[in-house]
Parts: structure tokens; C-alpha cells; sequence
């Protein structure tokens, strides 16, 4: 946390955005908050379980003079890996070669992860520190979902300042199409053990 930063969440709620949020109304609830529990600075039980089921993210980087870019990144579940409680790290698979990311991180390593699990309508914003790290064979090797067809470039590692979930409030309810097929299989061989069981009884 900066010299200038009082509580985790001042990584998002600037001065302009605390005025904002005192002419609005809200600013009374978020200074309770801020001195009490607050927002998180470490990874615990809870994040950790949330990413070991997380294929698919939005990593949010700016450029040098504050251009914003906002890439997803997806994998298999769990392909983000926690390294300590501060450390977040994932392999970074070949795309379009257009490397925004990995340029806006060497003039600015400001970045946010923003996760959102529509099944069960969570999100959750990360705060931190991203850089990119492309001579460590040993850890990109790793980092490396096993059996994943990919070609992994380089790793970035992601140092967290603060993180914070949102309420459910207008976040869509969706599934995602492996889950759906699986329960749909799950009902269909079900209906097929009743129906013979059903047949039998007619005999």
C-alpha cells in the first residue's frame, strides 16, 4: 500500500472518487466498511477455492500515458494458480501476437483481474501489480495446464494490493456448455433407467 493509501480499498476509491460517492450518498457505508473488516490484501481460503474452479478472466493493464486495455485470458479450471498470499501467477498462452498486455505492463505494471462466475453469480475484483516473466523455463513448464493444448510464451505473475467481491445485483445467470451437456446426460440416462424399470413392471 502506498504512503498516500489509508485502508486497501483507496487503490480504487481515489479522492475524486470518495466525492463522488459523498455527493451521491454512499460514502457513509463505505467508510464503515473501510474501518472494519475492508477490503482484502491477502489470499485466503475462500479466493483460493473460487480460483481452482476459475477457466476464464479479464486481465485490465493501461498504457504508459493511461490508455486503458482490458484482454481475456481463459484455461482449463484452476489454470490461475496461487503462489503465496500475496502471488498470483498463470501461463501466458500464444494469441494474436499483438502483445498490449505485455507492453503496457513494461511501462506500467498497474493491473486489475476481474472475474465473473455467472453459474452462481459472483464476481470478483483484484487489485495489483502484474509483470511478465519469459526466462524461467522451469516455471512456465509449471505453470502449464497439464494435457492442455497450448503454446504457452511466458508467465505473468500477479502481486495482489486488494481484492473485493460484488453483490449478485444484475449479473446474468448462465452455464457453461460442458456443465449443461453433462446434466442433461446426467437426466437422460436417468429417464432410461426409469423407463426400464417401468417396462419391467408392465411385463
Amino acid at each position: 500500500m502506498s504512503q498516500t493509501q489509508i485502508y486497501p480499498s483507496d487503490v480504487a476509491f481515489t479522492p475524486a472518487v470518495k466525492a463522488i460517492q459523498a455527493r451521491k450518498g454512499s460514502r457513509d457505508a463505505y467508510a464503515h466498511v473501510e474501518q472494519g473488516a475492508g477490503w482484502r490484501t491477502e489470499i485466503d481460503e475462500v479466493l483460493a477455492e473460487f480460483l481452482t474452479h476459475t477457466d476464464s478472466f479479464c486481465l485490465a493493464t493501461a498504457s504508459a500515458d493511461g490508455q486503458p486495455y482490458m484482454q481475456h485470458r481463459g484455461g482449463p479450471k484452476g489454470f490461475i494458480k496461487v503462489l503465496d498470499k500475496t502471488t498470483l501467477a498463470f501461463a501466458d498462452f500464444g494469441g494474436n501476437r499483438q502483445y498490449i498486455t505485455q507492453g503496457n505492463l513494461a511501462d506500467n505494471p498497474k493491473a486489475n483481474i476481474f472475474i465473473m462466475d455467472y453459474a452462481h453469480r459472483r464476481r470478483v475484483k483484484i487489485w495489483g501489480t502484474a509483470k511478465v516473466i519469459e526466462d524461467d523455463a522451469a516455471l512456465l513448464a509449471s505453470m502449464m495446464p497439464k494435457g492442455y493444448r497450448a503454446r504457452p510464451e511466458q508467465v505473468i505473475l500477479f502481486t495482489v494490493a486488494a481484492w473485493d467481491t460484488n453483490c449478485p445485483q444484475h449479473i446474468p445467470q448462465k452455464f457453461d456448455a460442458a456443465d449443461v451437456a453433462q446434466a442433461v446426460a446426467t437426466r437422460d440416462a436417468r429417464i432410461a433407467e426409469l423407463e426400464a424399470e417401468l417396462a419391467k413392471l408392465k411385463c
